[in-house]
């Protein structure tokens, strides 16, 4: 297998490389093999980039495209990734870079420290979307794909790197993960969301809810989209054994980032907290991480809920979470198609779910899952009064769930979005060719 090599001038003294040895002398350059060997390139093989406008570190709003992209890597074909804060250590980013991938981290416009650019950005965000714009726009004049995948974390956030694919001629197609009646794109910014959405080849979404509503917020039709699944950390084959020893007390699993302004964690402590939740000895368990951990902790206290609620921070095991428990409570404020639904649901566990985004396309009310109708604290508790007046059923109810539940979502996620966007690069190339 070919490897990469690079020269080791170390060895030489002076600026200047020396001359070339005859042809068939030893070679007095020291070469060093790389570790990483190159993958092998289809002659077919299209040139792909992927943008994110994801500025945190990683979060799972990148799950779809990073699969996406190790599928067309796999293949053969020639992957570019561009995002801000692309953390090289990451797990999924080391994935990228042992596929082929290769990597530009966009934080940094024009070698500006990173800590001016933050800066800029608490100052006015446009001004920041308009440099990371402007650190894309030369990199993709020389990169030249022949198709452009641009994943949002919400459904207008990705506008400003969108600017700069129409201003360079590059077809594209957008991702968008999540779309809230919280967040609307403000006046100013609008046309540029509508021109994003105008221009675009394909829009994907991962929930009915969030193509409506970003229709409705436009007010207008957007072009030619679908809805894509994100992918999924819990086994397509089987659901899991049921967690017998679980059957003595219940203890919610609530997993997902520590921001109740989204994720409505407050919603389950103030429930928790009643007189009868209190009585039946309900506990929960918080999985993950975020920026209100310490308020949530607080809150707990506060509500005299310290020994019935653990805060268990980010654990990647996310098959060990199901072994210990038999419920998923969510109580959403915004969403796209929660992941973790559709991991509990595959795992044969009963989810518990408010209403936002996709949360209701997911499963029906009463047979496969529990549906509060909104993100209150009434409605939440309606629908775990419901859910535990059953729990006698429960096990069963998560049978028919997984059955449900592997009828909407495929087995590969990312491969089946990666074969849509080969399919719309190569109907686009073959039209320039003619």
């Amino acid at each position: 297998m070919p490897f990469r090599y690079h020269v080791d001038w170390s060895n030489f003294r002076g600026n200047a490389p020396p001359a070339c040895p005859p042809y068939n002398s030893p070679c007095p350059l020291t070469l060093k093999a790389r570790r990483r060997p190159m993958k092998a390139i289809r002659p077919d093989a299209l040139r792909i980039a992927v943008v994110s406008s994801n500025e945190v570190d990683w979060g799972g709003s990148e799950e779809l495209w990073q699969k996406a992209a190790l599928a067309m890597a796999r293949q053969g074909h020639r992957v570019q990734i561009f995002k801000p804060r692309l953390q090289r250590g990451l797990r999924p980013v080391r994935e990228l870079r042992d596929a082929g991938c290769k990597l530009t981290d966009l934080t940094r416009p024009f070698g500006l420290p990173e800590l001016f650019v933050q800066r800029v950005g608490a100052v006015s965000r446009l001004l920041q979307f308009a440099l990371l714009a402007a650190n894309l726009l030369p990199r993709l004049l020389w990169y030249r794909p022949d198709f452009v995948l641009l994943s949002q974390g919400g459904n207008w956030d990705g506008a400003h790197f969108a600017k700069v694919l129409r201003l360079v001629g590059s077809r594209y197609a957008i991702v968008s993960q999540k779309a809230s009646e919280f967040y609307w794109p403000p006046d100013s910014y609008r046309p540029s969301v509508a021109a994003m959405y105008r221009d675009a080849t394909h829009a994907f979404f991962v929930s009915e809810h969030n193509r409506q509503l970003t229709e409705l917020q436009l007010g207008e039709a957007l072009p030619p989209a679908s809805v894509a699944r994100n992918p999924f950390l819990v086994d397509f084959a089987a659901p899991l054994a049921w967690p017998e020893h679980c059957d003595e007390g219940v203890d919610f699993a609530c997993i997902g980032r520590l921001y109740p302004m989204e994720k409505g964690q407050d919603l389950i402590l103030r429930v928790l907290a009643m007189p009868k939740w209190r009585t039946r000895g309900a506990k929960a368990s918080f999985y993950g991480e975020g920026i209100n951990r310490a308020g949530l902790e607080a809150m707990a206290v506060h509500l005299g809920l310290g020994d019935r609620v653990r805060f268990c921070g980010q654990v990647e095991d996310v098959v060990g979470i199901w072994c210990e428990h038999q419920v998923l409570l969510l109580a959403s404020r915004c969403e796209g198609l929660p992941l973790v639904v559709v991991e509990a649901m595959l795992a044969g566990r009963v989810v518990i779910a408010t209403a936002a985004g996709g949360s209701g396309e997911a499963f029906d009310d009463g047979i496969t899952g529990f549906l509060a109708q909104h993100a209150s604290v009434e409605a939440l508790d309606d629908a775990m009064e419901r859910a535990w007046n059953r729990r006698a059923e429960w096990r069963q109810i998560g049978c028919v769930a997984a059955q449900h539940i592997r009828q909407i979502v495929p087995a590969d996620p990312g491969y089946a979005l990666a074969e849509q966007i080969v399919a719309l690069a190569s109907r686009q190339t073959d039209k320039t060719h003619e």
